[in-house]
């Protein structure tokens, strides 16, 4: 019998108190080990989605199995880096949703969060202060409390902003390790080229555009309606940029 999948989505339609619904007809599979690159403008329904992954929203239609834990994978430009912590305290911070309310990490949670670090490759800096730390290595801390958490799929939202080249190379390379040993990823991305290396993509802007593997689902027409603009080449670079919607040649 094939593994059943960790996430199966079928027409959801996902949205906030009563206004209309932010994102519709949703329909994907998360398979283990799998890849998958979450595109779309801002304000598409991309963070919408990773929150109804983590039980934040219920569907207002359609269905939704998460057969296994979620771990979220925020921005760390969104995370307070004036405060004191150190790398371990914000790994450790993965315990509490298993602990009473009163109490605080202790030796063993200590111990797990330290684990979690040697994986993601900073354990040597785990006294050092989360703040003062570069944003890759911030990236790599939120994910080692992630895996704290016994997270077997990692929502990441937006996790590459901000970075330079290297950084980035170390972060895909560490998505690449956790998917091979089990992990599933889901990366909400605007990065094009970076989403043609991942197993499948989801692309959204206000409902589901496609769902697929790149090579099969990344073409000009997915692209432009994805983003609401055309798609058009930038002379001697070999990249591609999107014009902004309603743009016309004169």
């Amino acid at each position: 019998m094939p593994a059943q999948p960790l996430i199966e989505a079928s027409g959801l339609a996902l949205g906030y108190g009563t206004g209309p619904a932010a994102v519709t007809d949703v329909s994907f599979r998360l398979e283990v080990g799998q890849r998958l690159a979450l595109l779309g403008p801002n304000g598409g329904g991309k963070t919408t989605v990773l929150r109804a992954l983590l039980g934040e929203l219920r569907p207002r239609a359609g269905t939704l199995r998460v057969a296994a834990s979620c771990g979220s994978v925020p921005q760390t430009d969104r995370s307070r880096l004036d405060y004191p912590v150190s790398a371990l305290e914000v790994a450790a911070m993965g315990t509490l949703s298993r602990l009473p309310w009163w109490r605080g990490p202790g030796r063993e949670g200590r111990e797990q969060a330290l684990r979690a670090l040697e994986r993601v490759g900073l354990e040597r800096l785990a006294g050092d202060t989360f703040g003062e730390l570069s944003g890759g290595q911030r990236q790599r801390v939120l994910i080692a409390r992630a895996l704290v958490q016994d997270a077997r799929v990692l929502l990441m939202d937006e996790p590459f902003s901000g970075l330079d080249h290297p950084a980035s190379e170390r972060l895909e390379a560490l998505i690449e390790t956790l998917a091979a040993e089990g992990h599933a990823i889901v990366v909400a991305t605007h990065d094009l080229e970076q989403a043609r290396r991942w197993d499948s993509v989801l692309c959204v802007n206000g409902r589901q555009i496609a769902v697929g593997p790149p090579l099969e689902v990344l073409d000009r027409e997915v692209l432009e309606a994805t983003y609401g603009g055309a798609i058009v080449e930038i002379p001697g670079t070999g990249s591609r940029a999107i014009l902004p919607p309603h743009h016309h040649d004169h």
